[in-house]
């Protein structure tokens, strides 16, 4: 199974340990405001992080580029990657596709995908995002694009079972005010953007950040600027030979953060699954064994 190349952003975290406290000043600087950072010149990145430009051909160096127009270039290449339509996607990878199956082809990226997606997890990170949606003192929004809004309504769905006080956040401008106002400092939205972002994600996200919520986004290898808002941020490999992006490993994630909160309440959420399925069973909401 190829392996899946990592992001400069991913480079960059990867290389920490081995910089120098100037390099560690500047990657720190570049982390906080990727790719932006990475967009202007030498001089300018130096000046904004607070390093001389020694430092920063050094770190472009460390990275394995040539200097700083290799490092970027390469973040131009993810920029252009970002935005990629779906027929453009469609082509790149269908000239030159392998003979076997189209079933492998996509299992083999599928499972790629996971495997990379969890092996950069932090899993301080996410066991934090886990307590924070456990907190019942806390209200969940959740809100995504034209395709990972149903990745937030299935979550909705779930969580809703789990704990009270889960609402689903349409990206429609005009449905935000109402739901902005019950919003409290200390909320969490958890909000799914990956290629191409959508403006109205990165609106919901800066909104609810003004009112005081803690932002999860899951996104992409590319990241979403929504992350400038996130308080924890968890990218999934999206790749498979289709024009269409996976979202398989996003759904996992799902899965796994619904079960770690489950696990964090279960007392509570044991006697409210019990009591659903009283209703349930009253409501006769489901067909029984003939």
């Amino acid at each position: 199974m190829a392996a899946v190349e990592q992001s400069i952003e991913e480079q960059i975290r990867g290389a920490i340990e081995v910089m120098t406290r100037a390099e560690r000043q500047l990657a720190s600087h570049i982390l906080r405001h990727y790719p932006v950072a990475l967009l202007g010149s030498v001089t300018q990145l130096a000046k904004a992080a607070e390093v001389s430009s020694p430092t920063v051909v050094r770190l472009a160096q460390k990275l394995g580029f040539g200097g700083y127009p290799g490092l970027q270039g390469a973040v131009r290449e993810e920029l252009e990657a970002r935005l990629i339509s779906p027929l453009a996607k469609h082509d790149r990878w269908a000239g030159d596709a392998p003979e076997a199956h189209v079933l492998n082809r996509f299992a083999d990226a599928v499972l790629g995908n996971l495997q990379a997606t969890l092996a950069q997890i932090d899993h301080a990170e996410f066991d934090a995002a886990a307590r924070l949606m456990a907190d019942p003192a806390r209200k969940i929004f959740a809100t995504g694009g034209r395709i990972t809004l149903a990745m937030a309504e299935y979550f909705v769905s779930h969580m809703k079972v789990i704990r009270p006080g889960v609402e689903l956040l349409t990206p429609v401008s005009n449905a935000w005010p109402p739901a902005l106002i019950e919003m409290r400092p200390g909320d969490v939205l958890l909000a799914f953007d990956i290629r191409r972002y959508e403006n109205n994600v990165l609106q919901l996200v800066e909104l609810a950040s003004e009112q005081g919520a803690e932002v999860v986004l899951i996104t992409d290898p590319w990241v979403s600027p929504a992350a400038a808002h996130a308080r924890y941020r968890f990218s999934a490999q999206i790749e498979v030979p289709s024009a269409w992006d996976s979202t398989v490993a996003i759904q996992v994630l799902v899965e796994t953060l619904m079960a770690a909160v489950q696990s964090l309440t279960w007392e509570e959420t044991s006697a409210r699954m019990k009591r659903l399925e009283e209703l349930y069973a009253r409501a006769r909401f489901f067909r029984g064994r003939k």
